[in-house]
């Protein structure tokens, strides 16, 4: 993909790209990877097909709404002006998301195996 950024007064605002629409572009990309051409159709190939209806170009900007609140505000860290920040596990300190789920919802979900207790190796 062809890849660009906003950029402010040195700070970057967003950024955004022009998609592969190029079916060899796309097969070499999964080769890149390590993807065999079997592996490559197997997993994707209704979008290796879609591109032998000529998808035009297209692409997008996403702008970080976080970051120009930073910038407005003065803030030194987008952390300070996130909404709904995350800790650096993944924690929500707003929810206490995750949380372990109860047995009815393991027997919902249909998981049979029981949580694992004592030290975990590995």
């Amino acid at each position: 993909a062809y890849a660009y950024d906003i950029v402010l007064n040195g700070t970057e605002l967003g950024g955004g790209s022009i998609r592969i629409h190029d079916r060899n572009i796309q097969k070499d990309v999964f080769r890149v990877i390590g993807l065999s051409d079997e592996e490559a159709a197997s997993k994707f190939g209704f979008l290796l097909e879609a591109f032998n209806y000529g998808p035009p170009p297209h692409g997008g900007i996403a702008l970080g709404l976080d970051r120009v609140c930073a910038l407005l505000t003065g803030s030194d860290s987008i952390r300070e002006v996130i909404a709904f920040p995350k800790t650096a596990s993944g924690g929500d300190p707003l929810t206490g998301a995750p949380t372990p789920i109860t047995p009815a919802q393991r027997k919902e979900s249909g998981i049979d195996g029981a949580p694992k207790t004592g030290p975990q190796v590995g």
